[in-house]
């Protein structure tokens, strides 16, 4: 059901291990051209292209694109009691977790009458993505629209795909958790046409560009966020999902195995690795995974993703090489299932979310933890972070010099300028200081 890779008689370097590392060929940049050509109609076509997207690609035309602020209201009064609490918890956790990354405005003093402010302004207006294919996440909506609202974005759009069983609407536990939060710019539109939808606006139905776009999603939704880069800003990218548990022999099989299939469950190209310097751990948890996989719910769909070429059980030498090996693979979540997870964690140093002990499974981050969910994938945690209110922030630094700081600096000024063959620079100092 899932390979085995045996590490344990090398010693690879980060260059050898990226190598290794099992991927999926999930390569966003190989759909470029699709993605563009769905933006391009948009761009040109506005409602009629996203129409006509619906229609191909999610198999039904919506009877209008944005959602009618009633149908959001009757989502909420029809909720499930019991999925409505669990969503209220939720934003309750993660606007608590959200605040918390909130930075404080700094007044740096360099001498009397010098200063250097840095602040944090808000974008105004954001695009949040939620996908809708395979599974319903009101999930996704707490975990987007929570931290732009703890940041103070004032205006924002969500967007999921058309429901070929709601008439062409948006998932109504979409909708409710939507309402649930105060947003009632909601659209249905999906994959790159919506990245597009958001980038340039669509006159006709009141869609304004925003300033950042964020959320996961298929490949075609990665590679419109790259596309449209620059004309808006993006979080990371968030694809298939991926878990990475290190775990040593004191680990539970069971548990192991649980936690890869929850992650297997969300697609075939979902990424489902164990490394572990135990054997036996991983002959316990190659036995688990077939109990496990047969009596989930979406059987066929975690079983071709545990025997896809991105899922692997991997054998290391010790805990040190396993660390390694998670740094150089960056998982969007990283589970350390260890007799001292505190220790392994001092070693890691790429990772979207980081899980310690048996009891922090993946599924409490992806819900209720107060964590964001949306995470960069495909070993963009070496570089990028998850989602957060500071997503939604931009440092400004403010210059606040008097007559005489600025006098301070003046000689200095004028020699750094003719330094570098730039005198107009010196001399826009100078000039506040010469006689009329």
């Amino acid at each position: 059901m899932i390979q085995l890779i045996d590490l344990r008689d090398l010693q690879p370097n980060r260059v050898d291990l990226t190598e290794l590392i099992p991927r999926s060929q999930n390569d966003p940049s190989q759909v470029t051209d699709v993605a563009q050509g769905l933006i391009d109609a948009v761009r040109e076509r506005g409602e009629a292209a996203l129409l006509d997207q619906a229609e191909r690609l999610d198999g039904v035309r919506p009877a209008q694109i944005r959602i009618h602020a009633d149908e959001i209201n009757r989502a909420v009064r029809d909720l499930d009691p019991a999925v409505r609490d669990a969503i209220e918890e939720a934003i309750r956790r993660v606007t608590i977790a959200s605040q918390a990354q909130l930075p404080a405005p700094v007044v740096t003093t360099l001498g009397d009458g010098a200063q250097v402010i840095q602040r944090w302004q808000p974008v105004k207006r954001v695009g949040l993505y939620v996908p809708g294919g395979k599974a319903v996440y009101p999930s996704s909506v707490v975990m987007n629209v929570v931290p732009a609202q703890v940041a103070g974005v004032s205006s924002i759009a969500l967007a999921s795909p058309a429901q070929k069983h709601f008439d062409g609407s948006v998932h109504p536990t979409i909708l409710a958790a939507a309402g649930l939060l105060g947003v009632d710019e909601v659209y249905a539109m999906g994959g790159a046409g919506a990245v597009g939808a958001f980038a340039y606006g669509v006159p006709s139905i009141g869609l304004d560009p925003v300033h950042v776009i964020t959320g996961p999603g298929n490949q075609y939704v990665t590679a419109a966020k790259r596309l449209v880069r620059g004309v808006a800003g993006i979080d990371s990218e968030a694809g298939p999902t991926e878990i990475l548990v290190i775990a040593d022999a004191t680990a539970n099989a069971r548990l192991i195995a649980a936690d890869l299939v929850s992650q297997a469950e969300h697609d075939e190209l979902a990424a489902a690795v164990l490394v572990t310097d135990s054997p036996e751990l991983a002959e316990r948890v190659r036995v688990e995974l077939v109990s496990v996989a047969a009596s989930t719910h979406h059987t066929a769909r975690v079983a071709e993703a545990l025997a896809g070429q991105q899922s692997a059980i991997v054998l290391v030498a010790d805990l040190a090489a396993a660390a390694a090996f998670s740094n150089a693979y960056g998982p969007e979540h990283l589970e350390i299932q260890t007799e001292e997870p505190g220790a392994v964690l001092d070693l890691i140093d790429s990772a979207g979310a980081i899980f310690l002990g048996e009891n922090s499974p993946v599924s409490l981050g992806d819900y209720l933890a107060g964590s964001n969910h949306v995470l960069p994938t495909g070993g963009q945690s070496r570089f990028s972070s998850g989602l957060g209110a500071y997503t939604f922030l931009r440092p400004q630094q403010v210059i606040n010099y008097d007559r005489a700081a600025l006098q301070a600096v003046e000689a200095r000024i004028v020699a750094l300028s003719s330094a570098e063959d730039l005198p107009a620079h010196g001399d826009a100092v100078t000039a506040r200081f010469t006689q009329q």
